[in-house]
């Protein structure tokens, strides 16, 4: 991440140019995906981008996986229980060189538990825009344990697995627009 291609300032993500999904294991045999429909985040780059820092919240009653029960039901208190629990949050704690690539710290907090992640991170560039707006854009990516985070539906199957996986893939292409 050179300075010349990422200005210092406040850089606010545009959810209309952002994806934040995800993917799970269904029935120990094929994925499930989705997405999050309403997030926000700032990034925050001083003088050494390097030191560069972001919070972002998403609203968990936003989850799409293209099925309306399924939906639902992921939104109750067998799944995320937004009621209680609206936002999932991350706050970055870290960023280290790794390669072509960066390893973004941060802790991860999911219904009320907070879990530090690694999220391996691709600075795709920045440019300015046809409106005279400068744009940078990231892809990230990382696993989680949903138990973890204190998503323990147990849903066994008769023949031996469970019906949703473990293991939660998530994949965030964001795009930032710079504030000044």
């Amino acid at each position: 991440m050179a300075a010349q291609e990422l200005k210092p300032g406040t850089w606010k993500i545009d959810a209309a140019h952002s994806v934040v999904g995800f993917s799970v294991r269904h029935m120990m045999v094929s994925k499930v995906r989705g997405r999050f429909e309403k997030f926000d985040a700032t990034l925050t780059v001083p003088e050494d981008p390097t030191q560069s820092s972001v919070e972002a919240t998403i609203d968990a009653a936003s989850i799409n996986t293209d099925n309306g029960d399924r939906d639902n039901h992921i939104r109750s208190a067998d799944f995320f229980a937004v009621e209680e629990y609206p936002e999932f949050t991350f706050r970055s704690t870290g960023l280290e060189p790794r390669g072509e690539e960066f390893v973004l710290k941060g802790d991860l907090s999911i219904k009320g538990n907070t879990r530090p992640v690694e999220l391996t991170l691709e600075f795709n560039g920045s440019t300015l825009d046809p409106y005279g707006l400068t744009r940078a854009g990231f892809s990230a990516s990382t696993q989680i344990s949903r138990k973890e985070f204190g998503v323990d539906i147990e849903m066994p199957m008769d023949g031996g697995g469970v019906v949703v996986g473990d293991k939660i893939t998530i994949d965030i292409d964001a795009e930032f627009t710079h504030q000044g």
